[in-house]
């Protein structure tokens, strides 16, 4: 007693109270904190250096002769290889360095071999010019711009900013500079310089693995493939998506309509439970995918497998669930129908039906969720095609940044629709448990709202009834 005068004289209701609601402001809040939490996290793994990050994502790029694998600006390498590659490009120069204080400089190689590995140390500034603005993309190949830069680069008239130069990388940007204008002072492919530069030591900044973009890239990302428009065979990403949702709904309505008439009989009588239920219960630990070769070849390769595959791994879980709804179903409803005369089809569908539909309802929420859950590896079969497709390729190519995209696309189309049918339960099914409380929503008072002023504007329309007359004689 004295718990319940504590919180009475506080006005405050304990947050952790056993089997007891929170207010609804409780729970706006700790809703919010639900979605806010993980991309606190994924934020602070992204952004904060101290924080894992445990590659170097390259900003400035070199050549290394020794290997073949090429880095360039933008390529992540780990943090124990970071080091030995830095390391190794400085060997590398060092090398250069005393072959050139040689006798033969150019160590056998033709001049037209040597140039060409010159303009591509020309080009390493390429990335660094894009980033702060002084080229575009599409025109990393303009080697005379690029030239320019080096040269203001060299004469300290310009520096990049993002990402500034290290000292030592200043001082090869002299050195190659003075070594190229002693040839020409401008760009000349046929001129160019024909004795060995020195490459620039790469240069990175802390970064998660490609695998895990950070919040900004995949917000950039996604609006970029949101808004790109169809060209040629390659659909919009709204294309993409509406293919997507057709084989989810195609499949799980299919699945629907033949599953749940099956449920409510083998829920309903014995018979058809022990004829139906057992095989089913045999057949959903078959993993879906299995099937797909077989669906392939029976509907082609086009979207029918796909809606197919959906079917096939709702339809065995929807029976079940259906059946176990049914039987739930409180006896004594069905023994008062009888003891009024009902038979045995008005106790189907006066009763059984009416009595599960809320909590069929319910089953056909969790069912939608699972469809969902298929429909990666549905579009896969075949040909590929919609969002899947779409992921598939960019994951292929490591675009990871366009991917989470897409996922967390699908992932906000399967919460939505569940919420949107989450409130209106308490629309279609007024008499449930749930319908009181969702009226306080301001979504559900607006729905509820629509069919009464209707009602009110057609009463307001028909002609009055006419006025009944006593016709009993006084």
């Amino acid at each position: 007693m004295s718990i319940l005068r504590h919180q009475k004289a506080t006005n405050k209701e304990p947050w952790f109270a056993v089997r007891r609601d929170l207010s609804a402001k409780r729970a706006s809040i700790l809703s919010v904190i639900s979605f806010a939490l993980p991309l606190a996290i994924w934020a602070g793994v992204s952004y904060l250096p101290f924080l894992w990050h445990p590659d170097v994502r390259l900003q400035l790029s070199a050549d290394r002769g020794d290997v073949t694998t090429v880095y360039i600006a933008g390529d992540r390498v780990s943090k124990g290889y970071f080091p030995t590659f830095t390391d190794a490009v400085r060997k590398q120069n060092a090398a250069i360095e005393a072959q050139l204080k040689s006798a033969d400089p150019l160590a056998g190689v033709s001049e037209r071999s040597v140039r060409r590995s010159n303009k591509n140390i020309l080009r390493h500034l390429a990335p660094v010019l894009v980033s702060n603005g002084r080229i575009k993309d599409d025109q990393k190949k303009e080697d005379a711009l690029i030239y320019e830069v080096w040269r203001d680069i060299a004469e300290g008239t310009w520096l990049p900013e993002s990402p500034a130069l290290s000292d030592e990388n200043l001082a090869i940007v002299q050195r190659n500079w003075a070594a190229m204008s002693a040839v020409s002072k401008t760009y000349d492919s046929d001129n160019f310089i024909s004795v060995p530069l020195i490459s620039l030591i790469p240069q990175g900044r802390s970064a998660n693995p490609d695998y895990l973009p950070s919040p900004d890239q995949v917000a950039t990302a996604g609006i970029k493939i949101l808004t790109e428009p169809a060209e040629g065979d390659r659909p919009s990403m709204l294309q993409r998506t509406g293919h997507s949702i057709r084989i989810v709904f195609g499949g799980f309505l299919l699945a629907a309509a033949v599953g749940i008439p099956i449920g409510v009989l083998c829920g309903t009588y014995s018979v058809f439970s022990k004829l139906v239920e057992p095989f089913t219960d045999f057949f959903r630990y078959m993993p879906a995918p299995t099937f797909s070769t077989l669906l392939v070849a029976i509907f082609l390769a086009n979207d029918a497998p796909k809606i197919a595959l959906v079917f096939v791994g709702t339809f065995f879980q929807l029976v079940l669930v259906v059946s176990n709804t049914t039987r739930r179903l409180d006896l004594p409803l069905l023994e008062a129908a009888q003891t009024l005369g009902a038979n045995q089809w008005q106790l189907v569908t006066k009763v059984v039906i009416p009595g599960i539909l809320p909590n069929l309802y319910n089953d056909l929420r969790i069912l939608l969720g699972w469809a969902w859950t298929w429909l990666v590896i549905a579009e896969l079969i075949g040909v590929k095609s919609g969002l899947t497709e779409f992921i598939e390729t960019q994951g292929r190519f490591r675009n990871f940044d366009m991917v989470y995209p897409v996922i967390i696309l699908i992932g906000l189309i399967g919460f939505f629709t569940d919420q949107i049918l989450a409130l209106l339960r308490g629309v279609i099914f007024p008499y449930s448990e749930e319908a009181a409380a969702a009226s306080a929503n301001p979504l559900i008072k607006a729905l509820l709202f629509i069919p009464r002023w209707f009602k009110d504007a057609v009463e307001q329309r028909l002609p009055p009834e006419p006025a009944t007359t006593n016709s009993t004689s006084h």
